[in-house]
């Protein structure tokens, strides 16, 4: 199976080794390397995790690793890296724009 990364994904990555980089440069990279090690491995077994929602027809599965939250897609040949979100934040208001609202939306009525 092969390992994919969408711009998103890639960018959250930068966005995580920059934090932390702020601090420890080495363990900035370290750190990535760990993320990157753990996505490689979602391939031996893509759907060992589970299922936080669906956006755009596709499930989204979610597995962590320390304080993040990794999101991906499976399809027959890929494991694509959607997101790769601290804990901490809205992942569902990311992943999901306009579904969190329109819920919340009805409620009010």
């Amino acid at each position: 199976m092969r390992l994919s990364f969408t711009k998103s994904a890639l960018s959250d990555l930068d966005e995580i080794a920059a934090y932390i980089a702020r601090d420890h440069p080495h363990r900035a990279v370290a750190f990535v390397t760990e993320l990157l090690s753990v996505c490689e491995r979602l391939t031996l077994a893509p759907m060992g995790y589970a299922v936080v929602g669906n956006a755009n027809g596709r499930e989204i599965r979610m597995r962590t690793h320390k304080r993040y939250l990794i999101f991906y897609t499976v399809t027959a040949e890929t494991v694509e890296i959607v997101h790769v979100l601290h804990g901490s934040r809205d992942y569902a208001k990311i992943l999901f724009p306009g579904e969190i609202y329109k819920k919340t939306d009805r409620t009010k009525d």
